[in-house]
């Protein structure tokens, strides 16, 4: 299965997104499961604290991003091209 790219102008918007969907995913479940442990309502109570995670982590990381990469810019050389 083939499909189109965005354009490379919405990298930017792009790596937030996934990077805060996959991290809010994997700190909510290992938070709820610290929290309640494997219950049978565990599924359902990760779901609905994953969102609201997922709600303010993207606009969280939109902001901090540029931020944290200046600070890692201190420590690492640039990427050629940057």
């Amino acid at each position: 299965m083939t499909f189109r790219k965005l354009p490379a102008r919405y990298f930017a918007f792009a790596l937030p997104l996934i990077i805060s969907i996959l991290m809010s995913c994997l700190v909510s479940g290992v938070s709820t499961y610290h929290s309640i442990g494997g219950v049978p309502e565990f599924f359902s109570t990760w779901m609905a604290s994953w969102g609201f995670s997922w709600v303010v982590a993207f606009p969280v990381l939109l902001v901090v991003l540029p931020t944290a990469r200046r600070i890692v810019f201190l420590f690492v050389e640039k990427p050629s091209g940057h």
